[in-house]
């Protein structure tokens, strides 16, 4: 069975430099984190395979689901549970090609048309924002806020993984909404204390059931 998850950390170092991928995924596993989404623009492709490698080490002993983005190539390598794709990355139906039914494919969606888009395509779960005004995705859309959340949920059937902007303080009220779970990176990577931060998010995370 896919284990979606609901509290999803996404793993950065372009935005903060206190901390390595393994570090965070040690850390915010901890702190209660179900998911490691493993994030990174730039660098040689073998660096990217070798610190997948190491996180899928660690979320495996963990039981924790262990996502890359964008990279199919840098999932099949590591043998990842599944790959997250925005709309202008690996094409969907292609991805499922390659990596089979096993596998979890997220994929990224900032409207209603584009969430109907994905779940056509056949992808686990949708990654839908940003909710709220995010500076951690240059490539961010306009908000999308909780009203479309709220339509998207009442649409969609599949797993919806809300983004973009969230905290410990709207947590709540995006599961309210009727998201499955949330994504964030700065809300814990660019913190102090990731394992705290991401636990204080899990505390949210029941609050808002």
């Amino acid at each position: 069975m896919k284990h979606i998850g609901r509290l999803h950390v996404l793993t950065d170092t372009e935005l903060q430099s206190h901390f390595s991928h393994v570090e965070l995924a040690n850390l915010v596993i901890k702190g209660g984190a179900d998911t490691i989404q493993f994030r990174q623009k730039t660098g040689s492709t073998r660096e990217m395979i070798e610190t997948a490698q190491e996180l899928k080490r660690i979320c495996e002993e963990a039981g924790v689901t262990f996502i890359v983005n964008d990279r199919v190539d840098v999932a099949i390598a590591s043998e990842a549970d599944g790959v997250h794709l925005g709309q202008d990355d690996f094409p969907i139906p292609l991805a499922r090609k390659l990596l089979g039914e096993s596998r979890i494919i997220g994929g990224s969606a900032a409207t209603l048309e584009e969430a109907q888009k994905c779940l056509a395509e056949g992808v686990d779960y949708i990654g839908f924002g940003p909710v709220y005004p995010t500076t951690s995705k240059d490539d961010a859309g306009p908000v999308t806020g909780i009203t479309l959340l709220e339509e998207v949920m009442n649409t969609i059937s599949i797993p919806i993984i809300a983004i973009g902007g969230v905290t410990v303080e709207n947590t709540p009220e995006v599961i309210k909404a009727g998201a499955q779970g949330i994504a964030v990176i700065s809300a814990v990577c660019c913190q102090e204390n990731p394992e705290q931060a991401t636990r204080k998010l899990f505390l949210a995370l029941q609050q808002g059931k």
